[in-house]
């Protein structure tokens, strides 16, 4: 594919698209059924329908059964650490290797032209993205999404939690299932906000921002405090009527999601043809920090002054806060 066709690229080989990233119709008023109608593919292909499918899935054929997870044990709960550790590994590293180490697209598509480990850094063990990226991603990340699990599935288990199911709630479920990358978006762009306060991100975010040129390992590379707030959207399932696929489906969201705003292209060539990743607009908070808290799903950013489109007027925009705040801070 010709990317120049669906973008532009600078001096320095960055590449960016020629639209402009658009915030979701759904929270438009008055409501636009068509203009939501035209959105919906996007929303739902490929990502959520592929998480939902893997929460099936897994529930089906690959978790513990009913009965073993209404008691603690050891035994289970590696298994489930087992699995998730495999399921993560093989996920991202069909596109880590194929975009960044076999590095079959080049740059096509790839907002940042520069790859993280053609460049060694102090700031990451063993002065290599990739290797750090394992270390927080395997070490801490996987184990607390996995410690979630068990807590969650067990109160499904034991009944602490109410069950509803898909026989004799189907619409409310549907309903459920189509609105919690929402619930998502709110509950991670509040703790994205809170851990880019001063302390927090000097103690625990600045992790995660190490890797300002983002590939799919470093999607979990972050501080164990993070994690522990980042996955807490599962929680929700606690607290609502729910299932436990959904509970799943909820995990899979943020664990395998996770990557998605890290991938660094734009799209991801299939054939003659590609899919759109959805990327551009967490990488733009890799790369200025401060803005994009949330993904455009719902319209928090704009509200709190904080979005970015990619267009040189929403750069020009930034620019201005920035100084602005560089005025504020230099009069006291």
């Amino acid at each position: 594919m010709d990317d120049l066709q669906h973008g532009t690229r600078n001096k320095r080989g960055d590449w960016a698209p020629s639209r402009a990233l658009q915030i979701s119709p759904l929270f438009t008023f008055p409501p636009r059924p068509i203009k939501i109608l035209k959105w919906l593919p996007g929303y739902l292909l490929p990502w959520n329908v592929l998480f939902m499918a893997s929460a099936v899935v897994f529930w089906h054929f690959l978790m513990p059964d009913f009965a073993t997870m209404q008691h603690l044990a050891l035994g289970w709960v590696l298994r489930l650490l087992a699995l998730n550790m495999s399921a993560i590994f093989v996920f991202y590293a069909v596109f880590e290797a194929r975009l960044y180490i076999r590095r079959r697209q080049g740059t096509r598509f790839k907002y940042n032209a520069r790859f993280p480990d053609d460049t060694k850094s102090d700031v990451f063990f063993f002065k290599r993205q990739s290797l750090d990226s394992l270390v927080w991603c395997f070490g801490f990340g996987v184990p607390i999404w996995t410690a979630y699990q068990v807590g969650v599935f067990w109160a499904f288990a034991n009944g602490y939690v109410q069950w509803v199911s898909f026989s004799g709630n189907l619409w409310y479920l549907l309903a459920l299932g189509f609105v919690l990358p929402i619930w998502h978006e709110l509950h991670f762009f509040c703790v994205h906000r809170l851990i880019h306060t001063p302390f927090l991100y000097k103690w625990v975010h600045s992790v995660h921002h190490n890797s300002v040129n983002p590939s799919p390992f470093s999607s979990l590379a972050m501080h164990p405090v993070e994690h522990i707030l980042y996955f807490s959207s599962v929680l929700l399932h606690l607290i609502i009527p729910s299932n436990p696929i959904l509970a799943l489906y909820q995990m899979h969201f943020a664990g395998f999601g996770a990557m998605v705003g890290h991938i660094g292209f734009d799209k991801i060539e299939v054939g003659q043809g590609g899919f759109d990743t959805h990327a551009y607009s967490h990488y733009l908070h890799h790369k200025y920090f401060e803005v994009n808290y949330g993904d455009g799903l719902m319209p928090l950013d704009k509200l709190f002054g904080t979005w970015h489109d990619g267009t040189p007027e929403a750069e020009a925009q930034m620019d201005a806060r920035f100084k602005r705040r560089v005025a504020r801070m230099n009069r006291t």
